[in-house]
């Protein structure tokens, strides 16, 4: 018999190459295996910090990214009007000298007329550097329409937040409680700590209206009435409180629960904390009974004294706690209706929480000293972790959500203890370690300091001397005053409504404003073509960068085209988003593992080109030439401040020092070398109680990460926070408008609370609340164009519970009409029971334009995938009081993109998802009906 002849060890590759993925924010280490000098496949590399070999579907799919027809191909001008997608190919040089020609003269009379905003880049380091040597006061990344509040939550609470802050302590915890968590968010590694601790027979509870990826998984899973999960928190922490259930050493020793609150009312200091004339905070010395700073070595803090003076009893922080967070408000018979969790399983799980906290706790036999000398023989363990991410973040009430949430790990002493969630390096570091925001400008010099930071009091506020906002998005305004990442989703608005003023350029990267990054997009389209009274766009000059021909390339007048991860530098920065892990300090890199086949810059490379011709001081040397040819260039010999570059790893000439050190000129070889990445350990004994430990505190000074060491208390009560209530009061030089003293004293309790913002979304008459998700095979907006993951998600389905459908009449593969305060959608429906109730969702970014992303014009993602954005304004429905409201949260301007409200109905099914747009004419056409592909044979 005739058998075929197989080879069955084919041999798949000639060469490695090592580098970092780029298809989500985990930064996990890949092999890229080349053949004839292609990429045949993608795996993951066993020996980096972060996947350890693990890869997802996106990673293996980063394949297709760089073979994608839907790449931009040269710079492009464009010649019809905008929206037409016509464009004419030009040189590098042309480009470059346009976008000069442009931008020179803002930089030289009014550098406020730039606004320079990038999306899901991992290298805002070196973009905000880059828009502060021009000179602008209006730069941001995405993170204001992201997790703003998740961010500052908890570096104003305790010094670091979850994700790429933080993580739980998968060896040794024992419950993992997790809120609002997407499964494309930190996905490698929270799958793989899932199955360690499942493995060992830990109990998982997932707090979601949906019950998708993690939450499937999980032991319990809690299908919250989303925005409420703020109450349902404090409910449990009343439910601790009053079966005084708490670490209280933990919370005297190291938190400001002991710390008195001066109690002078109707004074300009009433509600601040007392201090000392070196600032330091008072407390009262249990042993002494007398005031003393907090730090002082022996001080033990006592959580239950009171200090008399002048008439007046100053409590400590703890008392106020109590005070609010005991009252029957807070009672699970009283929040269970509005949370949709019944007030039986809210104190089940609170008694959860604390029976593994303390009956569960262990302990570890390690010495320590803490900040104040004392010494100690062993570190307490807590086996209860939380973490979680968007889906508390983005709503109004999201800061306050988040800080909730911060208080029950603190009360619970769970935070930088075994068990617990931990910190990852450069992380602890409290939020007055963190820069202020700088707005000074003047003509033809840098901003005078870093654009984004932490405001600690109204004297920080980002205004000018008329009291008007200083940046086009309004951070650091009244409006939003802690506004950490800045508000993207409110620039191109308020470019176009000249509020507080008009620009004269927008340059943007990887932000696709014109679609599915945008709220209102119809609105914002509009704003996009729109002309003034003398023809000219309201909006005058758009400059755009990206790697594919999205929906954005179409309304922009120059294009600078990027190339794909894989064919450029990057640098994943401890002075950015490291790829820490709780027990070391981790930074990586990405190199050209190919070369580009087309005419494109990597946008960081083109960013140091133009800095030089524009003579930014930061991009030439002194006698005017370009200081760095390249990014690969700037990352090795660009110090931020002596001995501290972008990298921590291999620095000084030989190539032996970590994190402080000589520019090493041979850096980017050694971490090729190295697989990519580079990894400092922290000594045992170091590697928990992190703000307080001195033994990780001299190695993080050591390691470049301070200057000197910084343990502080966790602040439970935020006193820049009533430094604004107090503004708002009246007190003080700076002073809110009239018509926002009531929401600031309202919503910026230094306590954290929660309040509702149905009323806000006209709730009566649109009962339903609409989320979106991300899915695990997703995460930017181009993943879905991506040829492999395309088969994933086609399109994507309305998700309608069971009770809805019934109600509706509609079954799957029903359209369904929902409509809400602003505008409609008519889309096709799937019933999901694992839901809740009055909640409905799909998945986010899978639809697109027709024309766009190079995907044929009757493709499922532009025929059935649709978006939630046209249901969603940058601003309130009107209130009544001639006022339009940020759809916002009020104290960091983050976007609420999850307090949309809706109704639903059933509807006759139209030939396409509505709303429909015209297709757009995309300047790489259209790719080829089959797109076949192999390498080797």
């Amino acid at each position: 018999m005739n058998q075929p002849v197989i080879n069955l060890s084919p041999k798949v590759s000639d060469e490695v190459r090592k580098t970092t993925c780029y298809m989500c924010a985990c930064r996990c280490g890949i092999n890229v295996h080349m053949k004839d000098g292609k990429v045949a496949y993608i795996e993951g590399n066993r020996d980096h910090p972060v996947n350890q070999g693990v890869l997802c579907a996106k990673g293996s799919a980063g394949i297709m990214q760089v073979n994608a027809p839907s790449r931009l191909r040269k710079p492009l001008k464009r010649v019809g009007p905008r929206g037409s997608g016509e464009f004419e190919e030009i040189e590098w040089d042309e480009a470059l000298q346009i976008a000069a020609d442009w931008l020179e003269p803002v930089r030289q009379t009014n550098p406020e007329k730039l606004a320079f905003f990038t999306g899901r880049d991992q290298s805002q380091s070196f973009t905000s550097f880059w828009a502060q040597n021009f000179g602008t006061p209006n730069y941001a990344a995405h993170g204001g329409f992201c997790s703003v509040n998740m961010a500052a939550a908890g570096i104003y609470t305790m010094g670091g937040a979850f994700w790429e802050f933080g993580q739980p302590d998968w060896d040794h915890t024992k419950l993992f409680m997790l809120f609002g968590v997407a499964e494309d968010h930190d996905s490698n590694p929270i799958k793989m700590g899932i199955g360690k601790i499942k493995k060992r027979g830990a109990r998982v509870i997932g707090v979601n209206p949906i019950r998708t990826g993690y939450n499937a998984v999980a032991d319990d899973w809690v299908g919250i009435t989303p925005g409420t999960d703020g109450l349902f928190i404090l409910s449990m922490i009343h439910c601790l409180m009053k079966a005084g259930k708490m670490d209280l050493t933990y919370l005297a020793q190291y938190t400001n629960a002991p710390v008195l609150v001066i109690n002078n009312p109707g004074g300009a200091d009433h509600g601040l904390l007392m201090r000392d004339e070196n600032g330091k905070e008072l407390v009262i010395d249990r042993k002494t009974g007398k005031l003393t700073p907090f730090d002082q070595p022996g001080v033990k803090p006592d959580l239950a004294a009171t200090y008399d003076k002048d008439g007046h009893t100053h409590r400590p922080v703890f008392h106020q706690m109590a005070e609010m967070y005991l009252d029957d408000q807070y009672a699970p018979e009283n929040v269970a209706e509005r949370c949709g969790i019944p007030a039986k399983r809210i104190r089940a799980i609170a008694a959860e929480l604390a029976r593994v906290a303390f009956k569960e706790s262990f302990e570890l036999d390690h010495t320590w000293t803490d900040f104040r000398g004392e010494k100690h023989t062993k570190m307490i363990g807590r086996p209860v972790s939380f973490h979680s991410m968007r889906g508390i973040s983005a709503h109004a009430n999201g800061f306050q959500t988040c800080r909730a949430l911060h208080t029950l790990q603190i009360l619970l002493g769970s935070v930088e203890v075994p068990g617990g969630f931990r910190f990852k390096p450069p992380y602890p570091k409290p939020a007055t370690a963190h820069p202020k925001p700088h707005v000074g400008m003047n003509a033809g010099a840098p901003l005078n300091g870093p654009h984004l930071g932490f405001t600690h009091g109204p004297e920080d506020l980002a205004l000018k001397d008329d009291g008007t906002p200083a940046r086009i998005d309004k951070a650091f305004t009244w409006e939003n005053p802690m506004s950490s990442h800045g508000l993207m989703h409110m620039v191109i608005s308020n470019a176009y409504a000249g509020d507080p003023y008009k620009i004269d350029v927008l340059f943007m990267y990887m932000a696709n404003m014109s679609w599915n990054s945008t709220m209102n997009t119809r609105g914002v389209i509009d704003m996009l073509t729109d002309k003034d009274e003398n023809g000219e766009y309201v909006i005058p000059k758009i400059i755009y960068s990206d790697a594919y021909s999205s929906e954005m390339v179409a309304y922009s007048d120059l294009i600078l085209p990027d190339t794909t991860y894989l064919e450029r530098h990057d640098c994943i920065s401890l002075l950015d988003r490291p790829i820490c892990e709780a027990d070391a300090a981790a930074d990586a890199i990405r190199w050209p593992v190919i070369t580009p086949d087309r005419d494109v810059k990597g946008f960081q490379s083109m960013l140091c080109e133009l800095g030089a011709k524009l003579n930014l001081p930061g991009f030439v040397n002194e006698d005017g030439s370009q200081k760095y040819a390249d990014y690969g260039d700037y990352i090795v010999n660009h110090e931020r401040r002596p001995g501290i570059g972008p990298l921590a790893g291999f620095r000084g000439e030989n190539g032996d020092q970590a994190g402080r050190g000589a520019v090493n000129p041979n850096q980017l070889d050694r971490y090729i070398e190295n697989g990519g990445f580079f990894v400092e350990h922290i000594p045992d004994g170091a590697n928990y109680y992190k703000p307080w430990n001195m033994a990780y505190q001299d190695w993080a000074v050591k390691l470049g990460l301070y200057d000197a060491p910084l343990p502080y208390l966790f602040s439970l009560y935020v006193e820049p926070m009533r430094k604004f209530q107090l503004a708002a009061e009246g007190h003080g030089e700076r002073q809110p408008p009239d018509h926002l003293r009531e929401r600031i004293k309202a919503t910026m309790s230094p306590l954290p609370i929660w309040y509702s913002t149905e009323e806000d979304n006209h709730a009566k008459d649109y009962p339903v609340t609409a989320l979106t998700q991300r899915p695990m095979a997703m995460y930017h907006s181009w993943g879905s164009q991506n040829a492999w993951l395309r088969q994933l998600h086609g399109h994507n389905p309305l998700y309608v519970p069971t009770k809805l459908m019934r109600a509706h009449g509609l079954q799957d593969g029903d359209w369904a009409r929902v409509t809400s305060p602003h505008g409609e959608i008519t889309v096709p429906v799937l019933e999901m029971a694992a839901l809740n109730e009055n909640t409905i969702w799909t998945w986010n970014a899978i639809g697109k334009r027709k024309g766009a992303w190079a995907l044929e014009e009757n493709a499922p993602e532009a025929t059935r995938g649709f978006l939630l954005n046209h249901l969603i304004h940058e601003l309130l429905p009107p209130k009544g009081d001639g006022l339009r409201w940020a759809n916002s949260d009020p104290i960091t301007g983050q976007a609420a993109w999850f307090d949309l409200k809706v109704r639903i109905e059933k509807a006759a099914a139209p030939a396409e998802s509505q709303p429909g747009f015209a297709p757009i004419k995309s300047p790489v056409g259209q790719g080829p009906k089959d797109l076949i592909w192999k390498v080797g044979q």
